[in-house]
């Protein structure tokens, strides 16, 4: 392995601590802890989209060897009745989803039994043998259609800003500008599919205690929801959820797994495994369908005078599922005129959930394609157009950013990939068959600190242990939280033991939102401090110490010292002051929070910059994207490598939902019909060529105590409306409904049909 040098333990691209047992399958997911005597269940679904459950034969799969109970809503135990004693931290306005609960029917694909048996395979057979009768009604899953019925939600998801108020005369100024755009974009729903499915591991301990192994992204939310549900002791249920093989977002609240087997364990008095199907995670989470309204106006300079962005997104009809989509056009650019709104649209279906920069994805694919068509209109650069429209203030909030490179994104992203090259006439690049494209996008997300909370530990021997309850979805929590242990105490990584993923160390937020690097990081930080104060307390107690008159931040720790800062010389052995005070150890935890003073006056976010190019076959309509340049500006880049991957990955996931990801609705049926990795196309290897990330410089020490903003969600951001801009520029044809698909691509470089119109 690789090592850093002295005082470069944070910036150096350490490969994953997690790494090897990732590659060797020696990391243990959700349901591959050991649990001696475990009973294994397997869920029964709905087979239709709506309506109620007229009668439930069990006979067949009782008599299924090996079955030891099958549970449905007819005898599922009691549990809590209120709403909120079922609402996790992350819970949506609305009536959370209750497994088995009555005998309606909500969406396709819900849970309406759960057979418990003493092997998968007996559990599986008899699931399969149960016959459910069904009184079906009429399905609503067609957003084209219910988009008549959209409403405001009349209650706001905690973390989520409804619009903004308007500003300005959004229409007015329309009326008069010399540059106008008015277009409808469609994107159709995205489905998780992370690799490792949705299982819970419940290991019943005795006396109303169990412990819990999940795929989560918190383990103290899981904590929480199944305390509140169960009407259980925090102190009796233990949640551990140390490797999760992504989440991205899916992982954020509670999936019904977890409800199901700690319902069966409790009951049964038994340890309890259930995972669910590939074919059910299309009933668990999912990106909405959304359908964007997006009106801009530019003066005869392309300086923007107007932008009206209005959005309809999917929800359930038990929940309000609400995202930050249309508030980005308020703030991307300069403009003294807009007005945004926002509206849900009620389907028969199971409630969204957050998938990979929720609400920013989705939003950015209308402005960035608008922007990008009004480009066009004025005769501008696409750049160009961004440039002369950038803005210094967050208009919405009238809030200054505590810092924006976004311009050194521009111009560091734009000269890697060339753009200064490009033949700015659509169709006006080919190579033989090909047709080529260059386009490109701007991305934001928002960087934020939560609260969070840290312990760090040294011992004897200058042992070091880090711990908080943080998750590691694969984002590389575990090997960061090592780096900033070891930069607090002056050692290597690989001599910091990291403890995350367990609700019984300190609190953390559930991992999301690109804020686990920046706030349980700087808790990891804050401790290390904390651990150093109390040593230099301890160390001039004692005689003769050479530490005296001076506070902490004059302090370091190396070579197993504690010294001056800027001079090594002057300084105590830690062993020598931890015998001095007669102690083995020295322990301290540490919390962080926003600044609310702060807050008042700065926003914080990060930034991206991406160049994207397309080859088309003019004859086939296959597509490839065939370079990407992102530049990003993230503030303290913590580890290269980890920090790469995860815009690698968002950048893939941008790709997927320009061009491959969509759930198809048989809407008769109200069912989803391509629920499984055959037919949900994702991008494969093959679709997958160069993505060159670039990490421009960006100091910014407010936006978190280590400089942090965060990388999970901005390496997506802007990724999907860059290709569908190239797109644009290489057939001269807009196509404003995601996913791209050949059907679509034959369309536009068909010239024949193009001249027709």
């Amino acid at each position: 392995m690789a090592h850093p040098t002295s005082g470069r333990v944070i910036g150096f691209p350490l490969p994953r601590i997690d790494g090897a047992k990732k590659v060797t399958g020696t990391a243990p997911y959700a349901v591959e802890h050991a649990a001696p005597d475990a009973l294994f269940g397997f869920v029964t679904t709905a087979t239709i989209n709506r309506g109620r459950i007229v009668a439930i034969d069990l006979a067949d799969a009782a008599a299924t060897p090996g079955v030891v109970k099958i549970y449905t809503h007819e005898n599922r135990p009691r549990t809590a009745w209120w709403d909120t004693s079922w609402k996790d931290e992350v819970a949506l306005p609305g009536h959370p989803f209750r497994p088995l609960e009555n005998d309606r029917v909500l969406f396709d694909g819900q849970p309406v039994a759960l057979v418990i048996a003493e092997t998968f395979e007996a559990a599986r057979d008899a699931a399969a043998l149960i016959r459910v009768r069904y009184e079906a009604e009429a399905p609503k899953t067609d957003l084209a259609t219910e988009r008549a019925n959209a409403y405001v939600p009349k209650e706001n998801r905690s973390g989520i800003a409804p619009p903004p108020a308007p500003r300005g005369d959004a229409d007015g100024a329309y009326a008069t500008a010399a540059h106008t755009i008015s277009a409808e974009y469609w994107l159709e729903g995205e489905y998780h599919n992370p690799m490792e499915l949705y299982g819970s591991t419940v290991i019943y301990e005795g006396e109303g205690r169990i412990t819990v192994y999940d795929k989560t992204q918190g383990s103290q939310n899981v904590q929480g929801y199944l305390c509140g549900i169960f009407e259980l002791k925090p102190e009796n249920v233990r949640v551990f959820n140390p490797f999760v093989g992504g989440a991205f977002g899916s992982g954020l609240r509670p999936g019904h797994q977890v409800f199901l087997a700690t319902l069966a364990a409790l009951d049964l008095k038994r340890s309890v495994k259930l995972e669910i199907s590939r074919q059910e995670m299309f009933y668990m989470r999912w990106r909405p369908a959304t359908v964007q309204t997006v009106q801009m106006g530019a003066d005869a300079d392309g300086r923007l005078v107007s932008i009206k962005h209005h959005a309809i997104e999917a929800t359930s009809t038990y929940e309000d599922y609400q995202e930050t989509v249309v508030n980005w056009s308020g703030l991307a650019y300069k403009c003294d005129n807009v007005t945004l709104s926002y509206e849900l649209a009620a389907l028969t279906v199971a409630t969204p959930g957050d998938m990979r920069a929720p609400g920013a994805a989705t939003g950015f694919v209308a402005l960035e394609c608008a922007i990008d068509e009004l480009a066009y209109n004025v005769g501008l650069d696409p750049l160009e157009m961004r440039v002369r429209n950038f803005v210094h203030v967050d208009q919405n909030e009238d809030l200054q950013f505590t810092s924006k490179a976004l311009h050194a994104c521009y111009r560091e992203g734009g000269k890697r990939f060339g753009w200064d090259r490009r033949s700015p006439a659509p169709r006006s690049m080919r190579e033989g068959q090909d047709l080529i494209g260059w386009g490109m996008a701007t991305g934001i997300w928002e960087a934020t600190l939560t609260n969070a909370a840290a312990k760090a530990r040294l011992e004897k021997g200058g042992k070091v242990t880090v711990s908080a309850a943080a998750s590691d979805i694969g984002t590389g929590t575990w090997t960061i939280l090592a780096q900033i242990g070891a930069d607090g105490f002056g050692i290597l990584p690989e001599d910091v033991t990291v403890k995350i993923g367990d609700s019984s160390l300190s609190k953390t937020s559930v991992e999301g939102g690109s804020w686990t690097a920046a706030s349980s990081g700087s808790a990891v930080q804050a401790a290390s401090t904390a651990v150093r104060a109390t040593l230099l307390k301890h160390a001039q107690a004692m005689p003769g110490t050479p530490l005296t008159d001076i506070g902490v931040e004059q302090t370091a720790i190396r070579d197993g010292r504690l010294v001056l800062d800027i001079n090594d010389q002057v300084g105590v052995a830690l062993d020598d002051i931890l015998d001095a005070a007669g102690l083995s150890f020295i322990e301290e935890e540490a919390k962080v929070a926003p600044d609310a003073a702060q807050a008042k006056k700065f926003v914080s976010y990060t930034h991206s910059g991406i160049f994207v190019e397309v080859r088309i076959d003019e004859e086939l309509g296959v597509l490839r994207v065939t370079r990407v340049v992102i530049a990003v500006a993230a503030g303290r880049i913590l580890n290269p490598k980890t920090a790469r991957s995860q815009v690698l990955g968002g950048v893939v996931m941008g790709i997927g939902m320009a061009l491959h990801e969509e759930g198809m609705t048989d809407h008769r049926l109200g069912r989803l019909m391509n629920h499984n990795l055959a037919e949900y196309h994702i991008p494969a290897h093959a679709d997958i060529a160069d993505i060159d990330v670039i990490f421009v410089e960006e100091h910014d020490q407010m936006a978190s105590p280590l400089g942090v903003k965060g990388l999970g969600e901005i390496g997506i951001v802007g990724v999907a409306s860059a290709v569908a801009n190239a797109i644009y520029h290489a057939t001269g044809t807009r196509i404003r409904h995601l996913p791209i698909t050949i059907d679509k691509i034959l369309d536009a470089t068909n010239p024949a049909k193009e001249a027709a119109e």
